[in-house]
């Protein structure tokens, strides 16, 4: 389970040191694709591949559906995970999430999110001010 959140920095090189704890539940390849509210997910090979198998059966009739899946299938790319735990994050998707020289790795179940710093003090901060509705809404689907 990937769980936790990590403040890193993007390297130089544009690579990311995933922190230790995450690295023998992702192995050598993971896919880091476009997430939502502007971060990065990365997924393990298995994780990755089971979610692309959903989206490719859902029906591409409605046009947020067909969005989604153009989002989540032309943004992801597979990179290796180097000897050192580090993985290159293309431009295109550091672009994406406004990724700056230091980020949040956040880990949140079966993936993890790569936010940009600022970013996700502002989310979290939004976040916990609304954390009575939101568990409201939790306890409507049955979870909290």
């Amino acid at each position: 389970m990937l769980i936790g959140e990590y403040q890193h920095s993007i390297d130089l090189k544009k690579r990311l040191a995933v922190p230790s704890k995450f690295r023998t539940e992702l192995k050598s390849k993971v896919v880091v694709t476009r997430g939502l509210d502007k971060c990065l997910f990365i997924y393990p090979m298995k994780v990755w591949e089971e979610l692309a198998n959903k989206l490719g059966t859902l029906p591409v009739g409605e046009a947020g559906t067909r969005s989604f899946i153009r989002l989540m299938l032309t943004g992801a790319t597979d990179v290796d995970v180097d000897k050192q735990g580090r993985i290159l994050i293309p431009d295109y998707l550091k672009e994406y999430a406004g990724l700056g020289k230091n980020v949040v790795v956040a880990g949140v179940y079966n993936r993890l999110e790569i936010w940009d710093e600022k970013r996700w003090a502002d989310y979290k901060k939004h976040a916990e001010k609304n954390t009575d509705e939101i568990a409201e809404q939790l306890g409507k689907l049955g979870v909290y």
